[in-house]
């Protein structure tokens, strides 16, 4: 099975601006190989231009500029067009299955912050200085960075992936490794129900509470985003040391919240997979119940609409988003999987109701007000 770690970096000062130059040319690469798919199609020949073609183009771009893009590990920036070449097949995906494509957009240095290494000792080392006590990553054009290793590493080394989150850098490695031994065996089977007052229900009557991590944070993220307001929109490299400020101010407290969003999800499915062999959940689809309503226009009025409830589905909206159901799901998934338990989606459609029939019902019953219960 595949694993994924993820460790905390911690770069020297000219190893930070190293990383940043690494960015920002992976950045550059994957901008001018859109723009030219771009202005291929635009021509009157409509041409498509593909992955392989483009990647055939790295030598001759690596010898234009040397101190740039010749600077960096050739895999990885193969892995940067592979990356828009799979943005383009989710683009025609979506196009061909009738959703909201959404076409594939230029990237700002600031929302390109992941740079992929497809293969360890390409381009890459993990624990490049295995005599040192201090565990190290090496990577093209930047050196040997220390690294945080706060557990163990089981497995062969994979891929590995440096990631830049606000002034934080991270190193990502994704490892082989034989299937664990399975949990021992309890016997139990539980179904949860996730909500909002309570984060989950289990069928047995348990209530885990809901954290609401943003709700607590909004006071806090409310004063430092008024104070982010404040100053103009420009350019990243035209912004004073105080804005600079109040945006790293605003991402710090998003992404604490993230965080503890996280811990709980990891928690709360740990003691799921410790406690029962068989867990089955609502098969939920949560983009669509925290799709905004769609606008009423008024008949008498024309320019005019009205009343749909927007406010208080935004207030469900941002409550379901608090919760992170879908985080959540996708943890217990992979926990399950690891200690050899099973995990089921079912259709949410009546899941929720209450048998009324007495003890000796066991499956679920026609609503009261719709039909009448058989005889016994």
């Amino acid at each position: 099975m595949i694993c994924a770690y993820k460790f905390l970096m911690r770069p020297t000062v000219g190893q930070q601006v190293a990383l940043g130059e690494m960015l920002r040319d992976h950045c550059s690469l994957y901008n001018g190989a859109l723009q030219e798919r771009r202005d291929a199609y635009r021509h009157i020949s409509k041409t498509s231009v593909k992955y392989g073609q483009q990647s055939a183009q790295l030598k001759d771009i690596r010898a234009f500029d040397p101190e740039r893009q010749g600077r960096w590990s050739f895999s990885s920036q193969q892995a940067t067009l592979r990356r828009l070449d799979k943005a383009f097949a989710a683009f025609f995906r979506r196009a061909k299955a009738g959703e909201t494509p959404g076409y594939p957009r230029f990237r700002g240095v600031n929302w390109f912050d992941t740079v992929d290494f497809p293969k360890d000792g390409d381009g890459c080392r993990w624990d490049a200085t295995p005599y040192d006590p201090v565990t190290r990553v090496r990577f093209q054009g930047v050196g040997n960075v220390k690294v945080n290793q706060h557990r163990p590493v089981v497995g062969k080394v994979k891929t590995v992936s440096v990631k830049r989150e606000g002034k934080r850098w991270y190193v990502i490695l994704t490892v082989e490794q034989a299937q664990p031994e399975p949990l021992p065996a309890t016997g139990s089977v539980t179904g949860i129900d996730m909500g909002i007052a309570s984060f989950l229900t289990t069928s047995n009557g348990e209530h885990v509470p809901s954290p609401r991590h943003s709700r607590k944070a909004a006071a806090k993220l409310k004063a430092a985003q008024q104070a982010l307001a404040r100053f103009p929109r420009v350019r990243r490299d035209k912004r004073t040391k105080n804005h600079r400020r109040a945006v790293e101010r605003v991402a710090t407290l998003h992404r604490k919240v993230r965080r503890q969003r996280l811990d709980h999800a990891h928690k709360t499915a740990l003691d799921l997979v410790r406690e029962h062999n068989f867990i089955a959940h609502e098969d939920l689809k949560i983009r669509n119940m925290s799709n905004a309503p769609a606008p009423k226009p008024d008949p008498e009025q024309p320019g005019s609409f009205l009343p749909n409830g927007a406010a208080a589905k935004a207030g469900l909206n941002r409550s379901i988003s608090d919760a992170g159901w879908g985080v959540f799901l996708t943890i217990l998934t992979a926990k399950a999987e690891s200690a050899g338990r099973e995990v089921i989606a079912v259709d949410p459609r009546n899941t929720s109701r209450r048998c009324l029939y007495g003890p000796g019902w066991s499956v679920a019953k026609p609503h009261r007000y719709s039909e009448k219960p058989p005889h016994p």
